[in-house]
């Protein structure tokens, strides 16, 4: 399904990151030039439009699925569950210095076909209604900061998850995005047969979550993350795992946009080197 434009033409992904991207995967490329006598790389002709949905993953499992463009985000919702498949946005320096104020009114989200989840599903359920894209992520904008309430981009979290490491790994990307100027992260819920429900309207539960952070400049790389939907106070270090092993889990193929060559080295291995942490 191709992503809907609503309510306005927005592509996340702005056209200076897209630069960049550029501009670092060739770096990448130069970094696997031959020396005199050697055979020549053969890699893929790289153009800036085929990174231009870089943060949209492909769902190589069959799922319900409704692509929606916020401002802020963009939600791949999943009807049958009430939740998102994953959530996806671009966190630029700039970004974590808007004004924006937060309202804490969740709503559903209009654009979403056959209804979302409501405040009476979560009330007395045990569970916090777990931003996907944060709401501190979402400063610059106030559109983009009421987006950020709609019940598309939550989902039910244990409180010791969403108030201990899930915020932590929430404050550790803004810190990286100080230092690294464009983040895209893509995260979003894990889901078995033996998920449980709440509510009237049957919300599911995850059995837990995942999140994705790629740093394209100046040489490009990414970490991953998955956590149980418990109680969770352990170093961040011990919830990462790399994105090929994320990819098993939940059946999506992130960043198929890059060559080939850059997808593999960056998906099979984890450098904490580039991802100081708290």
């Amino acid at each position: 399904m191709q992503p809907q434009e609503l309510p306005y033409n927005v592509t996340r992904l702005s056209s200076t990151t897209i630069t960049i991207l550029f501009i670092a995967i060739q770096f990448f490329f130069l970094s696997y030039l031959p020396v005199f006598g050697q055979e020549a790389y053969q890699g893929a002709t790289l153009n800036k439009k085929s990174l231009q949905n870089l943060e949209i993953p492909n769902a190589t499992t069959s799922r319900e699925e409704q692509v929606i463009r916020h401002k802020g985000y963009i939600v791949s919702y999943n009807k049958s569950w009430k939740l998102p498949n994953w959530v996806s946005y671009e966190l630029t320096r700039a970004e974590l210095t808007g004004k924006a104020k937060r309202n804490n009114r969740f709503m559903s989200d209009p654009f979403v076909y056959n209804g979302s989840a409501s405040n009476k599903d979560y009330a007395r359920s045990g569970f916090d209604k777990g931003h996907m894209a944060p709401a501190a992520d979402m400063k610059w904008d106030e559109v983009a900061m009421k987006e950020s309430f709609y019940f598309s981009n939550v989902c039910p979290q244990h409180p010791e998850l969403n108030r201990r490491k899930w915020k932590d790994l929430e404050s550790q990307i803004r810190d990286w995005a100080r230092a690294d100027s464009i983040l895209i992260i893509i995260c979003g819920p894990l889901v078995d047969k033996q998920s449980k429900t709440i509510g009237r309207n049957s919300i599911t539960v995850p059995t837990g979550f995942f999140k994705i952070i790629l740093s394209p400049f100046p040489t490009p790389r990414a970490i991953g993350f998955i956590f149980k939907n418990e109680r969770s106070v352990a170093n961040l270090r011990s919830y990462c795992i790399t994105i090929d092993n994320i990819e098993s889990i939940t059946g999506l193929d992130f960043f198929s946009h890059l060559p080939n060559k850059l997808e593999r080295q960056i998906e099979s291995q984890i450098d904490f080197s580039h991802w100081p942490m708290n």
